[in-house]
């Protein structure tokens, strides 16, 4: 079966930023002094919305930290600032603002679906996944929290967490094509190839242009014999994302299986050539040593 070199992983974050959020409890201060540092906090908090806007994300940064610093209270300052720091891939002060804010709001449920996410991305899976539990804790229906904490149950190869994360997710998020995915891998790592087969072709029918469930659907046909069909997947792969290799290499596997042997020869020239370009020096090793196995039958 064709293989892919690296698997990739597609996170959920919530990419709304949020606007003044009255949180449960604010420490105890005179009114008059509250009055000014809450107006003076929300003032930067909204410049930095605006800036979010206008795309100056590291100025909405440096507004966000004033407003947190104004009024530590203020949850949305922190969960913000969280979004801004994870969006330049500052990943660990995402992930502290991310805590603060749901320090100063307690059931804060999207503030732990976000800092589980960028513990993910930081591949710290077990932190990662106590904060998912709770953000499901507090809302049981958020989307991004279950598909999410499919990821970490991938990555630590709890195959039947995975399963039931995912297929949560996609109950509650409908239109997203990244659970059906990866549902997908997760079946093929059981060897379950019928049912893969059925949630990468879901992944495609809600996103036509996804190269990879095109390829992993390419890989099972493949396996299976059905060349023909495998052929128009990693074609449609292709077309999907022409700076693919493992489509070309794919395509490679197929023309050979046809006999077809100077379509395999151009095919795998250029899934090498894109290998070696992204830094996979093994894969453009076997694409070659394909590449010639293409050439010998050829001769």
């Amino acid at each position: 079966m064709v293989t892919a070199s690296t698997v990739a992983r597609f996170l959920w974050v919530n990419l709304s930023f949020l606007p003044i959020l009255v949180p449960a409890s604010l420490p105890a201060i005179p009114l008059a002094q509250a009055q000014t540092v809450s107006q003076t906090a929300e003032e930067r908090l909204n410049q930095g919305l605006q800036f979010v806007q206008q795309g100056q994300i590291n100025e909405a940064i440096a507004a966000f930290r004033q407003a947190a610093e104004l009024n530590p209270g203020l949850a949305p300052a922190h969960y913000n600032l969280g979004l801004a720091l994870r969006q330049q891939g500052q990943l660990q002060d995402a992930a502290t603002a991310f805590y603060q804010a749901t320090q100063a709001e307690p059931r804060f449920a999207l503030a732990f679906a976000n800092l589980g996410a960028a513990l993910l991305e930081g591949n710290n899976f077990d932190q990662a996944d106590d904060y998912l539990e709770r953000a499901i804790a507090l809302d049981p229906n958020l989307g991004l929290a279950h598909y999410n904490l499919g990821l970490v149950r991938e990555q630590q190869q709890d195959w039947n967490g995975a399963i039931a994360a995912f297929q949560r997710a996609t109950e509650l998020s409908p239109s997203a094509p990244e659970p059906h995915y990866h549902l997908g891998l997760v079946y093929l790592q059981q060897e379950q190839f019928e049912q893969a087969a059925t949630a990468f072709s879901q992944a495609i029918r809600i996103s036509p242009n996804y190269p990879e469930a095109h390829y992993n659907l390419g890989s099972i046909q493949f396996s299976q014999g059905d060349f023909d069909n495998a052929l128009e997947s990693f074609r449609r792969a292709a077309e999907a994302n022409s700076n693919y290799p493992n489509a070309y290499y794919g395509a490679g596997l197929v023309f050979i299986q046809q006999r077809q042997y100077a379509s395999a020869e151009r095919v795998l020239q250029y899934a090498k050539d894109l290998f070696a370009a992204q830094g996979q020096p093994q894969w453009a090793q076997n694409a070659e040593q394909l590449l010639e196995q293409a050439q010998s039958l050829a001769e």
